[in-house]
């Protein structure tokens, strides 16, 4: 498979040659791994905050508020790029709750999505006044209601709809169709409506939809927003007005020449649909992770080995599927480039794999590339569902991470070692 020109990395322009060398911002990413160490990872705060702004511009003038989805990368200062720029965040998690008052997070900016919040959860997040919760079963509703009076409270709440539309995703990462776990079935929504209306330990505030991850068209939004509004006009008309409509997230990136809407133009088009059907004056919250940050990281990882096979070459790397679980998982592509390219170099066609003890264990498949033991490489597009998804598997130390701010580079996590990770184990006898 052939790899992308250096016009096109994903990531670019923040990711770029100069010369034969790849940086990102004003770092050069080799000189990075000789001071940290591979497998590594690294951010840039320009890219970050550029696909913000594309969400920006599309809400601009408008009553709004972009909820970072951190279960997309949850590192307290990647979180914290986010809260200084204003963002709220969409929690799914007692302990994601934590890190994002951590990081500077407003709590009434705060949601609570989840198909399994426990009461602990929802008393941590009740008494940190966050902003709504995102309730995803009718028996949830009984549960927060008992949980909000017990504390003297009424929990603020929306309701997550299953609207059974296809994101043309992959399977793992759908959460939109009837077959799905998320949210509450279409043809239930008006009836859970009124009894989270009835129930006198919550406050009906809003709707909420989230149809799927890695999202590439247009169509799908455009037929969410259609089946929501429908909900919308009947709640009004027999329950309750809604104070906010949340359109969730899982706008895609670009992976492998993949041509997802920017930001700003599909909501344009999404606008346009609210405004002709009369809900433009409503608070718009969105839910977008993946589409902020996974374009703005990448793992440097050095070559081990090189290992040719009678059916395969092997190009061995440092980096493995409990560092990147997205190909093993959802057999992902990421693209994979040299550090330093090899001018004039013969190429050989590898499977990238680690070092983990699974045949699971790869990172590309049939990668035509000039390298040799001791090349750095970096695989692309490792922001978003890479170190938030990241393992212990085969005793084996997570890496570090590295936030660049145009020439400054900072540690903003350092390598786990083995006794970090022993710390809370014990022995007996």
């Amino acid at each position: 498979m052939t790899q992308p020109s250096a016009s096109a990395l994903p990531g670019s322009p923040q990711l770029a040659r100069r010369g034969s060398e790849l940086w990102l911002e004003g770092c050069r990413l080799s000189d990075l791994a000789k001071v940290h160490g591979t497998p590594l990872f690294v951010y840039s705060k320009a890219a970050m905050r550029s696909a913000l702004a594309a969400y920006q511009r599309g809400f601009a003038g408008r009553q709004s508020t972009i909820h970072y989805a951190m279960k997309a990368n949850s590192s307290l200062a990647v979180l914290q790029v986010f809260a200084s720029a204003g963002c709220g965040f969409d929690i799914v998690s007692g302990g994601e709750l934590t890190r994002a008052l951590t990081a500077g997070a407003e709590p009434g900016k705060i949601i609570f999505s989840g198909v399994g919040k426990t009461r602990a959860e929802m008393r941590q997040a009740l008494q940190a006044g966050i902003g709504c919760f995102n309730v995803e079963s009718e028996p949830e509703l009984e549960v927060l209601s008992e949980v909000a009076q017990s504390m003297g409270l009424r929990a603020p709440v929306s309701i997550r709809v299953n609207p059974n539309v296809d994101a043309k995703t992959h399977p793992y990462i759908s959460t939109g169709l009837k077959g799905n776990k998320f949210g509450v079935a279409h043809e239930r929504t008006l009836a859970a409506y009124r009894r989270a209306a009835s129930l006198p330990g919550l406050k009906v505030v809003g709707i909420d939809c989230h149809i799927g991850s890695q999202i590439t068209e247009t169509g799908p939004y455009l037929d969410a927003m259609d089946r929501v509004l429908e909900l919308v006009e009947a709640i009004e008309a027999q329950v309750t007005r809604l104070a906010h409509i949340d359109f969730g997230g899982g706008l895609g990136i670009n992976y492998k020449g993949d041509t997802p809407p920017e930001a700003d133009a599909l909501w344009q088009q999404l606008l346009a649909k609210l405004d002709a059907r009369g809900f433009g004056d409503r608070h718009l919250m969105v839910e977008p992770g993946r589409s902020l940050v996974g374009n703005a990281g990448l793992c440097i990882t050095e070559v081990q080995y090189l290992k040719p096979g009678e059916q395969k070459n092997f190009c061995i790397v440092d980096a493995a599927m409990n560092d990147l679980p997205r190909p093993a998982m959802y057999e992902a592509f990421h693209a994979i480039v040299p550090l330093t390219e090899r001018e004039g170099a013969d190429t050989t066609v590898y499977d990238v794999v680690g070092p983990v003890c699974e045949s699971g264990d790869w990172l590309g498949r049939d990668r035509a590339l000039a390298v040799q033991p001791g090349d750095l490489m970096a695989v692309l597009s490792a922001g978003a569902y890479c170190m938030s998804m990241a393992s212990n598997y085969n005793t084996r130390g997570r890496p570090a991470e590295v936030l660049v701010d145009g020439e400054q580079a900072h540690l903003i996590r350092e390598r786990e070692t083995v006794e970090d990770q022993m710390r809370g184990e014990r022995l007996v006898g």
